[in-house]
């Protein structure tokens, strides 16, 4: 009971940080999973299986944000679509590639990425959108009445979609820590259209990473039953957080947890 209360709470945390900046979540849930959970549960959780399952419990979190990012018509759809042309497949192949690695591998590799990750994040708020000039162009007027531009042309969509699909399913992770930072500083998404279009990549892309990894039976049932009733209440948290804040103070307390986390797994 211990543990089920534990992932639940995990499930709930993971993905209310997630939706605020559009990660998912994963990022939190996979560390968790390696280092937490095996404590309680009385069982240790492999590398591939702590991802397999991380990235089935995204499917709930991105699936709950989505929703609620619908209803205030935030989700870019034209251009998401646009982005799972190549992020469906690269998951796939990302996930294909977890069982692949040594435990003391991926730890290294997840740890360096987590770091970066968090520097990006803290480095996100100074750099500046760029100037170009995208060949295709939207528009999006937010609830002050403030019309927003901004664009991107295919092959750099389809660039992005293919990394952003491939960490994915490779770490169990949304990819939203990269997805929302390209969109915001190369193709001047602005920042709330591109964490509710991230969402509804992260939740399309999950899909098929997490058959692949089911395929491979690196999915744990029971924990994904514990983590997602925690996932699909904090996709909505989330969602509803970024409406009513910036997340200022959130992703502050996401900086600091995912450099935590990282120097765990790089230093063991």
């Amino acid at each position: 009971m211990t543990g089920f209360v534990l992932l639940l709470i995990i499930g709930l945390v993971s993905a209310t940080f997630g939706s605020v900046v559009g990660l998912g979540g994963g990022i939190i849930i996979v560390p968790a999973l390696l280092y937490i959970a095996p404590i309680f549960l009385d069982r240790d959780i492999s590398t591939a299986t702590a991802v397999g399952t991380s990235l089935t419990v995204l499917i709930f979190t991105a699936l709950s944000s989505t929703l609620t990012f619908m209803k205030e018509k935030k989700v870019d759809f034209r251009s998401a679509w646009v982005y799972f042309i190549t992020s469906g497949p690269a998951a796939m192949i990302g996930a294909s590639l977890t069982g692949s690695f040594a435990p003391r591998p991926f730890e290294l590799a997840f740890g360096f990425f987590m770091l970066f990750m968090a520097i990006l994040l803290m480095l996100r708020s100074k750099l500046k959108p760029s100037s170009i000039e995208w060949r295709i162009t939207r528009t999006f007027t937010d609830a002050g009445g403030n019309e927003h531009t901004y664009g991107y042309n295919i092959p750099a969509a389809l660039a992005v979609g293919f990394g952003v699909g491939f960490i994915s399913g490779l770490f169990g992770i949304g990819g939203g820590s990269l997805f929302v930072p390209v969109m915001v500083l190369l193709f001047r998404y602005p920042p709330h259209v591109a964490t509710a279009t991230s969402m509804f990549v992260i939740f399309l892309s999950s899909i098929l990473g997490s058959i692949t990894h089911g395929l491979h039976q690196e999915v744990d049932l029971p924990s994904v039953l514990a983590l997602a009733p925690g996932a699909w209440v904090g996709g909505w948290l989330g969602a509803r957080i970024v409406r009513k804040m910036s997340g200022g103070a959130l992703l502050w307390v996401l900086r600091l947890t995912l450099i935590v986390l990282a120097v765990k797994m790089i230093w063991g």
